[in-house]
């Protein structure tokens, strides 16, 4: 509903929303510190640990405007609402909206391989977990927002880990996360400052190790 008053509001105006103009807005906004390197950086660490890391995004925001992200090109997938556009690139529809409910399916996407948004065969196919390129127990949650919390217990519960982030100076932010945290919700709750050696990179490299270290006992054991 709200892509759609978006529209309606704009067309009041007489102001014509385009696919560029998402993509232009997406390049000036405003990111956490330290998210320009953490993707190589975190992938990196990774690779140096052995294994392959894959960043993906579920968002209630729009497609367009994280593709015109500085951030884009570090992403294998990005979920994400999106509008109907004709030739000429003018949108006319919301096509695709997610919500906090809907966010779980593309975790389940990722965890099967499944990129593509309107194949619904294949995200509710039965895969032997061993087969999955992505298990859960090797997923990493972030999020910082009441539509994540779905997905922040489906991840947990299904063994992989799930951190809540904070912005730290903004009222009742800190509590509201540590909540999440009491009712086993996530596992950590940091503030959003994704730079080198601050509590969010610890954490993230702590489970990296973890998942490592469980996938080599668990070689060990066949």
């Amino acid at each position: 509903m709200y892509m759609r008053l978006m529209l309606e509001k704009a067309h009041e105006k007489k102001v014509t929303v385009r696919r560029d103009d998402f993509a232009s807005y997406g390049k000036k906004l405003n990111l956490f510190s330290g998210v320009l390197d953490w993707f190589p950086r975190i992938s990196e660490y990774g690779r140096a640990g052995g294994f392959k890391v894959s960043h993906h995004v579920i968002s209630s925001g729009i497609r367009e405007m994280i593709l015109g992200s500085p951030i884009a090109k570090y992403l294998e997938d990005i979920y994400a609402s999106s509008f109907v556009y004709d030739h000429y690139g003018i949108a006319n529809w919301p096509a695709l909206a997610l919500n906090y409910t809907t966010k779980t399916q593309y975790l389940f996407r990722i965890n099967k391989g499944v990129k593509e948004v309107y194949d619904h065969s294949q995200v509710n196919a039965y895969v032997p977990p061993a087969m999955r390129p992505v298990p859960f127990t090797n997923m990493i949650f972030v999020g910082d927002g009441e539509t994540d919390i779905p997905c922040f217990r489906l991840v947990k519960e299904l063994g992989g880990h799930s951190i809540a982030v904070y912005q730290p100076h903004r009222k009742g932010a800190k509590a509201r996360s540590d909540k999440l945290v009491r009712e086993g919700r996530v596992n950590f709750a940091v503030p959003a400052d994704y730079t080198e050696k601050k509590p969010l990179d610890q954490a993230v490299k702590v489970i990296m190790e973890k998942v490592a270290a469980d996938h080599y006992v668990n070689c060990l054991g066949q």
